[in-house]
């Protein structure tokens, strides 16, 4: 009883706040929880209505309840034929409002679900967003994905097949069997005889269900996780030739979903066939009583129609109970999400208008796995409107330094100034706005060349677009596309070479006017060519712009005001090229190796 009470109000809760998201269409679903009250009370007129017609045509005496009368014509009791064709004429326009109202509640329910589940989609969407990026690294995006999509979905099922639907099957079922009663107690009773094997195979297969729903669950979250990462790393399995070995993991997950799937249609197969015999068991027990007191076929007739009211919700009633069970299921992982606080804190609210970009990083200490640290005790100084190029071996801690001064990762020791301002002070937005970055890694999403360079940013026009693109060197290239600026880029960029993403990403970091860049291994992938033609353009972007230059081609950063070499975290050395070559220290060696390969490539 201990261990019950906490799940139960667990599950109360989580339904509670599934239904908070209801409070703007309050009056939706207020009219579909009063139209299932009316529709349960309008279940049992029907048979009962039939009742007296079959009693009016074997030639029994008829009683109607007085509000029956209310629609009847006055000479309605005139004749058999004249009672028997003014019922049936008033069943046909009791039908027709009991069908719209059903569709009313039908269409409501769904309604209803529509709504909560895309206010909780844009929900759980904005707060990702606002997700600091370590939880990106831990967490697969196939998960969010599911998170976002699949469980999402599974909650409005709460509302199409859950809660207010079970509540609307619970009150026909009992006032269609309190009508029965009320009509004749005994026969009732006599046909209830069987409902014993019905609630004992009822809970059986919501107990088996469940479990296979859960099981369904998972594998469905394997399956997204599996196939987004296995998407998206092809390329990877396919030079390696790995298509077997991981044929084989995904045929794994695939026959768990299967397995999961089976054991749910098992337990359906045997569930409404036992229905359908309980049901058969009722009836037989109802004509034997009738026949056996000579009482009237309408009776019979009207009873077989009760129990075939109270038999169609009940068959339903136990897949909808885990229906309900899935959704709370899905609403508990989705909350997880909406109640993750590792989000990048918005604080700031210091705006200026104009950001002159000088950096400074005093004793900052950053790790992604505290007490590993990345940066360890790190301080320099990037004066407003100099160039400053950082240089090391890979996991020196160059792209971090980035990350922290982007707030994309919170550093855990010191302090970073902009402006001589702490940048926690600053307004996020302005403070990103103030940053442009150029990455190695280039991301394009799906859409135009001309979007992907404005991030569907309606202030920038086509104007700017070209004259940034002529800055680049890019717009002659883009004009020669099928649709020049139109040209539809496929998914990550697939129908353009790194070097020509590369230069598009540039364009769009161009077009910001960041008062810092930052170029991250920005020429890392571009051609001789290329890469003479974006220096070019980076001599003029980075005039009078604080820059932070980091490259593996000392090429490239040799006309930096400063160079500060890392290595595992610390400053080893700072100053300038010549400085530095002449310190004859670890950037000297670093020099004369990229030159010695310079050497062995032309040879």
């Amino acid at each position: 009883m201990s261990t019950a009470q906490p799940k139960e109000i667990f599950k109360a809760a989580i339904l509670k706040r599934v239904f908070s998201f209801v409070k703007p269409y309050r009056f939706i679903f207020w009219g579909n929880l009063i139209l299932s009250i009316l529709l349960a009370f309008a279940t049992p007129v029907r048979p009962y209505l039939i009742q007296a017609t079959v009693n009016a045509a074997i030639g029994k005496s008829v009683i109607l309840p007085t509000w029956v009368h209310w629609f009847l014509p006055a000479n309605a009791f005139a004749s058999a034929i004249q009672l028997i064709l003014s019922i049936t004429l008033f069943q046909v326009a009791f039908i027709i409002v009991e069908t719209v109202l059903r569709f009313l509640f039908t269409f409501g329910m769904a309604w209803l679900g529509q709504q909560v589940i895309r206010d909780l989609r844009n929900k759980v969407y904005e707060k990702i967003m606002l997700w600091e990026m370590r939880q990106f690294d831990k967490t697969p995006i196939g998960t969010l994905t599911t998170r976002t999509i699949n469980d999402i979905e599974s909650i409005n099922d709460i509302f199409s097949d859950g809660l207010i639907p079970i509540v609307a099957d619970f009150l026909t079922i009992i006032v269609t069997l309190t009508t029965m009663f009320v009509i004749n107690w005994k026969l009732t009773l006599i046909c209830l005889v069987p409902f014993p094997i019905m609630l004992i195979a009822t809970y059986f297969f919501k107990e088996s269900v469940n479990k296979s729903f859960i099981q369904v669950r998972n594998a469905v979250a394997a399956l997204n996780a599996f196939v987004q990462e296995h998407i998206s790393g092809m390329q990877v399995v396919q030079a390696f030739a790995a298509e077997e070995k991981e044929m084989q993991k995904f045929d794994k997950i695939n026959a768990q979903h299967k397995t999961a799937n089976i054991k749910a249609i098992f337990a359906y197969s045997v569930f409404f066939p036992v229905v359908e015999v309980v049901l058969a068991l009722s009836i037989g027990l109802i004509v034997w009583w009738v026949a056996d007191r000579s009482l009237d076929a309408g009776l019979l007739v009207a009873f077989i129609l009760f129990l075939n009211q109270i038999f169609r919700p009940l068959r339903m009633i136990a897949d909808k109970f885990n229906v309900l069970q899935m959704g709370m299921v899905a609403a508990e992982r989705v909350f997880k999400v909406l109640d993750n606080e590792d989000v990048t804190l918005n604080k700031g609210n210091y705006a200026p208008l104009q950001i002159k970009g000088k950096i400074e990083f005093k004793n900052v200490q950053f790790a992604y796995n505290p007490p590993t640290w990345v940066l360890d005790d790190l301080n320099f100084t990037v004066e407003a409107g100099k160039t400053v190029a950082l240089v090391g071996h890979t996991g020196s801690g160059k792209t971090s330094i980035i990350s922290v001064l982007n707030r994309l990762y919170p550093y855990q020791g010191g302090q970073i100034l902009l402006d001589d301002q702490p940048i926690e002070s600053f307004s996020l937005d302005r403070l990103r706005a103030s940053v442009g970055v150029v990455l190695q890694d280039v991301f394009l999403f799906s859409g135009s060349v001309y979007d992907n360079i404005t991030l569907r940013n309606s202030a920038i026009t086509i104007s700017q677009v070209h004259e940034a693109a002529k800055m680049i060197g890019m717009h002659d290239f883009i004009m020669q596309l099928p649709g020049g600026y139109q040209y539809q880029v496929m998914e990550r960029g697939a129908t353009l070479s790194l070097g020509q993403r590369q230069l598009l990403s540039f364009i769009r970091a161009l077009l910001y006017n960041p008062s810092i860049l930052i170029l991250d291994e920005a020429t890392s992938s571009i051609d001789t060519e290329s890469e003479q033609l974006i220096e070019k353009a980076i001599d003029t972007l980075i005039k009078g712009r604080t820059s932070i230059v980091i490259a593996h081609r000392l090429s490239t950063i040799r006309k930096a005001s400063q160079i500060i070499v890392l290595d595992k975290g610390k400053i080893k050395e700072i100053g300038t090229h010549q400085e530095l070559l002449q310190l004859g220290g670890f950037y000297a060696t670093l020099n004369e190796m990229q030159f010695q390969q310079q050497s062995a490539n032309k040879n």
